[in-house]
């Protein structure tokens, strides 16, 4: 599914987010950084040791923000390291959104033209993917809204289910 959002296109995928062709992969970290299973085990396998190195010279990253990293071996030129919050923390969804627009930002200062997002959270954290998904989806409406985005976002999601929960939050709250 796919959605024209002012200069921009908002994709939902079906797919393996290290095989999308863009310019940047979000991995969905933890705040320590550190690289090991899921999404973060693929690109720490796909990408080389080279990654995590980087990430454990940054020290860590908040809940709810976002650090840039290069992408080591990996066919994009950057790895978004946006830092979700883990279920029972409390204020999910806004910490989801706020790791998203943090994303947006780094694409911005980063000159990112396309990325690709998964379902923060949802895997090891336990954030059910409808809170993930409202959060992404009005972050990424919002933020394509205004000048200066990037002209194409991925969201991959990892199943069927995801990408049901995600279509049916876009057309929702894209109504154009």
């Amino acid at each position: 599914m796919q959605a024209r959002i002012h200069e921009s296109d908002l994709e939902l995928v079906l797919g393996d987010i290290t095989e999308q062709d863009v310019d940047a992969i979000v991995n969905p970290a933890n705040h320590l950084l550190k690289l090991g299973a899921g999404v973060a085990g693929a690109i720490a396998r796909k990408g080389g040791p080279m990654i995590q190195r980087e990430c454990d010279k940054l020290g860590g990253c908040p809940v709810g923000s976002a650090v840039i990293t290069g992408a080591g071996e990996m066919p994009v030129r950057h790895i978004i390291h946006a830092v979700g919050p883990r279920m029972g923390e409390g204020e999910e969804e806004e910490k989801i959104a706020s790791a998203t627009d943090a994303v947006f930002d780094l694409c911005a200062k980063n000159g990112v033209q396309s990325v690709a997002i998964p379902a923060i959270s949802t895997g090891n954290f336990g954030v059910p993917m409808d809170v993930a998904a409202e959060a992404i989806v009005k972050t990424a409406i919002a933020r394509l809204q205004q000048d200066g985005a990037p002209a194409h976002v991925i969201v991959a999601l990892a199943d069927l289910a995801a990408l049901s929960v995600f279509e049916e939050t876009l057309r929702r709250l894209w109504k154009k």
